[in-house]
């Protein structure tokens, strides 16, 4: 653990002490970012106290605590440190103007207010006074006949072989336009179909047979995505425990697959049978 000399100073800043034990570790950014699964800009963000560039606070407080694990500091501590700083950076509510208290010109407007409704009120008085009884017009029970349908172009009668081929056309126009409607289209031939739902915050990268990456960063709680790739897929999950894994609809079981940290790594082929991958492979190699 780095602490400061007693110099009437406080403890390093954020940056300064994740800098000073990773380096003590012996560690690079690079490799510290390899180790976490996260791009380098992240832990470079955290070293730089640019917390603005990581996003939402749930996505600071959660690279703060991975980092801060790795290179053996104090989590509890630099989530405080964090706290007062995002406290320290709010607004200065002591310069937020306040409402003059009422005046003259307040009571003007009210009066002129009154004055307005009481004339509106006057007028929808006199309409309804002045306004000619109505009288009732009889309603017909006859149902209005509907309008015909067009018949295509060429159709001898409603009832012969050219309607019947017309309204076929039409339930294939139909059939097409409901197939070209967003979400109504699944994986082509020979692809799977990944769906990948979060209840934690979670590190994702998958790769295709063809080691094409189909999706690789950070995901938020209560959220989704829907792959599609050529099996065999190469999964990696930095939060295992949270993210829930279905392939082309039935779900995957991943017993036996998570690590001591979380994390996990497996090739999932076609029929949603899991692998596990020694760490050289995890990122489609």
């Amino acid at each position: 653990m780095i602490t400061s000399d007693a110099s009437g100073q406080a403890r390093s800043g954020i940056g300064t002490r994740l800098r000073a034990a990773r380096e003590a570790r012996g560690l690079t950014t690079l490799q510290a970012a390899e180790k976490l699964h996260v791009d380098p800009r992240i832990l470079e963000s955290l070293e730089a106290e640019n917390f603005a560039a990581l996003g939402a606070t749930v996505y600071v407080r959660g690279h703060l605590r991975r980092y801060a694990e790795l290179v053996g500091e104090s989590s509890a501590e630099l989530q405080g440190l964090y706290s007062e700083a995002a406290q320290a950076s709010g607004p200065d509510l002591t310069r937020i103007p306040h409402r003059a208290p009422p005046g003259q010109s307040t009571r003007l407007v009210a009066f002129a207010l009154l004055v307005l409704v009481a004339i509106a009120i006057a007028g929808v008085l006199w309409w309804l006074l002045t306004l000619p009884a109505a009288k009732p017009q009889p309603v017909s029970a006859a149902a209005p006949e509907p309008l015909p349908l067009a018949a295509p172009a060429g159709a001898s009668s409603p009832a012969g072989p050219t309607s019947a081929a017309g309204a076929a056309s039409a339930a294939r126009l139909m059939n097409a336009v409901a197939a070209a409607q967003p979400g109504a289209a699944g994986a082509l031939p020979g692809e799977a179909q990944l769906a990948l739902r979060f209840s934690a915050v979670s590190w994702v990268a998958v790769y295709d047979a063809s080691g094409r990456r189909l999706t690789e960063g950070i995901n938020a709680p209560d959220s989704a995505r829907t792959l599609t790739g050529a099996p065999p897929l190469t999964v990696v999950l930095g939060n295992a425990p949270g993210v829930a894994v279905h392939l082309n609809g039935q779900k995957v079981p991943l017993d036996g697959l998570v690590r001591r940290d979380g994390s996990a790594r497996f090739r999932l082929d076609s029929s949603g049978h899991a692998v596990p991958m020694p760490p050289q492979l995890a990122h489609g190699g």
